[in-house]
């Protein structure tokens, strides 16, 4: 396992922190790993231990989460490929790069292969979701915009115990493992559901049908295993891996799987 350091560069809004695992040596195309909204690069970071024994990982935190500065103004997907884009140029790495994201972290990915093809070898997607109006709907419910933080703390308690049912503590996780991820969550204070907005605004389907990029897409028995497989006819170049065996915070429990699953489709 490779060491994951962390640290921070100039961006247009100010800082982006990120992690970053390498092997000396390694002349393989760098892996750009985007996260779920909200939360951090910590999701990745057991994972950049195994992949990182191959190539150059790096896992920022999406502006507004982990420890990156936020955006002036309500972020779209594109403001994010837009930063990141900011933060390979500030790295000084100008070959094309690898990227993996995951939920809000996969629209960001086929945006950035979508705004900027040159800069993009191939994508890895855990789940490509293609909602529809009723989904929409729905998910302004579960994720609404009131404002966590109250003097009573009610906002706060119930967001937890709906995190414990959705991260499938006791049956897959355990509460340690929840609460290392439910604390990133948080990252985002007051501003937490503009990662969300963001999702739900952008026009996923659209977008796929004008990359040409390679693209692996894992599918996790998480909750939008039936949303992303109405992505497959929109790839015109790759494939939705299914996985049953895996839900959420399945970087961390299956991560020497899930290292071989990735390094082996990058390495083709």
């Amino acid at each position: 396992m490779v060491n994951v350091h962390r640290g921070y560069t100039d961006v247009s809004l100010g800082q982006i922190h990120y992690r970053a695992a390498l092997q000396a040596g390694v002349t393989t195309p760098p892996l750009l790993m985007l996260h779920m909204s909200p939360a951090s690069g910590l999701v990745y970071e057991n994972l950049m231990g195994a992949v990182g024994e191959s190539r150059w990982c790096i896992a920022p935190d999406t502006p507004g989460y982990g420890n990156s500065d936020a955006p002036p103004d309500l972020p779209t997907i594109e403001t994010y490929a837009d930063i990141m884009i900011e933060l390979l140029d500030s790295l000084e790495i100008k070959e094309p790069v690898d990227v993996m994201g995951y939920h809000t972290g996969s629209m960001t990915s086929v945006s950035l292969a979508d705004r900027y093809a040159n800069r993009v070898r191939k994508l890895i997607l855990v789940s490509a979701p293609i909602f529809d109006e009723q989904d929409l709907e729905r998910f302004a419910k579960v994720y609404s915009e009131v404002p966590l933080w109250t003097k009573e703390g009610e906002r706060l308690l119930a967001q937890w115990q709906w995190f414990v049912e959705f991260f499938r503590v006791g049956e897959i996780n355990t509460v340690e493992q929840a609460g290392r991820i439910f604390y990133e969550r948080l990252s985002g204070r007051e501003k937490y559901w503009w990662g969300h907005h963001a999702a739900f605004q952008f026009d996923m389907k659209s977008a796929l049908t004008r990359v040409h990029h390679q693209i692996m897409v894992i599918n996790p028995a998480d909750d939008l295993p039936e949303h992303t497989r109405r992505s497959a006819s929109l790839i015109h170049d790759g494939w939705i891996q299914e996985h049953p065996e895996w839900t959420h915070g399945f970087m961390d429990s299956h991560t020497q799987a899930v290292a071989e699953v990735i390094t082996s489709y990058l390495n083709r």
